[in-house]
Formats: C-alpha cells, structure tokens, sequence
C-alpha cells in the first residue's frame, strides 16, 4: 500500500459551493420550503438525503425528497458551463503527485457531474482514483467516500491526509482518524474548520501549495 493525499472536489478544488446553494435554495422554494441561505451554505457537503434531514427534520414528510434533489440538479447543471477551477487546483495536485503520493479525489458527485468536474481541474495526468456517489451507501459526515477512495486507489489510511472545506469533510475524516487540511475557498471559516479538528487551513489550493513543503503533506514518503 501507498501513501496519499485524497482531496474532496465541489468547493475544495473547484468553485461550485455557492452555486450548491442556490440551486438548493430554489429547489426548495419550489416546494414550499423556504430556507435562508446561510443555513442551506453550511450544509453543503452532506449528500441530498442528510441535507434535506439537517434542513427540514427526519420527522417531515419525505414525499417530495426525490423531486427536490432532481430539482437541484437541473438548477446546479445550467452552470456546469461556467465552472471554474479555484487557484492553484491543478497545479496543487501536480505539486503533490511529483512528491510521491497518489492522488486521489474523493468526491461524492453523480458520475456524470464528476466527469465535468474533472473537466475544469484539468489534471487527469496526475490522478491516480476517483470516486463518485455510486461509490458510497451514506453520504458524508459518514466516512463511506473516504473508505472507497482508500480501496480504489490501494492507499494506506495511515498514510493518508485529506484535504476539504467543510466541517462534513473535517468529520468524515476523523471517522477514518486521518488528518484534514481545510481551505477556507468553500465559505467555510478557518475558525469552523478547526474547531470541527483540521490539522491546518489555508485560503486555497494555491495557498497550500505555497506552503506545501512545511505541511502534513511534506512528511508523506511515496
């Protein structure tokens, strides 16, 4: 097994957490469920099925879950054009992979919106394993994408750092007890992310890769 650094994508390396939220926003709104978006932004990360219980209550009615979540997938997909990479992304992961250890994004996208995201980081070349939400029964704070990242790309847990920007990321990381870098680029404050128990946080990839050679990364051994 290999050491590696697994990083999750929507928000991390790729600026789509503020687009998450408005399309979660009107796709709630078109059924009656209106949520500021302040409390639907610190929600993104969880899958649609934890988000929609962390909104609206595990008590509701779950009748019209299904048609809220393709509701935000079609609002979500009339940006997929315009996504852009947050700086320093592709080169962040080049950085890394140079050093040794595998790359590894750890997403829990729908297979055909990874494909595009993968589009924008533009760093295939350097990729070793990614997954999408085929890949995980739950959805994070649970650890499932971690552990099919881990499986799929022969990387050893011990061995491992991950790198997110939310607090579901930093959680379903320490299920796993592997160290979380947080990037403040998904809205989420350096002060959120370290009380949720990240080892570092930094602005952006590009910050973290400025600083690469001082970080948890560093001390990975290929």
């Amino acid at each position: 097994m290999r050491s590696g650094v697994l990083f999750d994508v929507d928000g991390t390396l790729v600026d789509t957490t503020y687009l998450h939220t408005v399309a979660w926003w009107e796709a709630l709104r078109q059924h009656d469920a209106d949520v500021p978006m302040a409390e639907i932004h610190r929600a993104i990360g969880m899958g649609s099925d934890k988000l929609l219980d962390h909104l609206l209550g595990d008590d509701r009615d779950r009748s019209d879950d299904d048609m809220m979540s393709s509701a935000h997938d079609i609002l979500y997909g009339a940006w997929w054009e315009r996504l852009r990479p947050l700086p320093g992304a592709a080169e962040l992961l080049r950085a890394v992979a140079k050093r040794g250890p595998a790359v590894v994004l750890a997403s829990s996208a729908k297979e055909a919106e990874l494909k595009k995201l993968r589009q924008v980081i533009d760093a295939d070349d350097v990729i070793t394993a990614a997954t999408s939400s085929s890949d995980a029964e739950q959805s994070k704070p649970a650890p499932d994408i971690l552990q099919a990242a881990l499986q799929q790309s022969d990387v050893d847990p011990h061995r491992a750092v991950f790198v997110g920007d939310s607090v579901w990321d930093v959680k379903a990381a320490a299920r796993l007890e592997i160290p979380c870098i947080g990037l403040t680029c998904g809205g989420s404050s350096a002060a959120e992310l370290s009380e949720a128990g990240t080892i570092a946080n930094y602005d952006n990839p590009a910050a973290l890769l400025a600083a690469l050679d001082d970080s948890a990364i560093a001390a990975l051994k290929a």
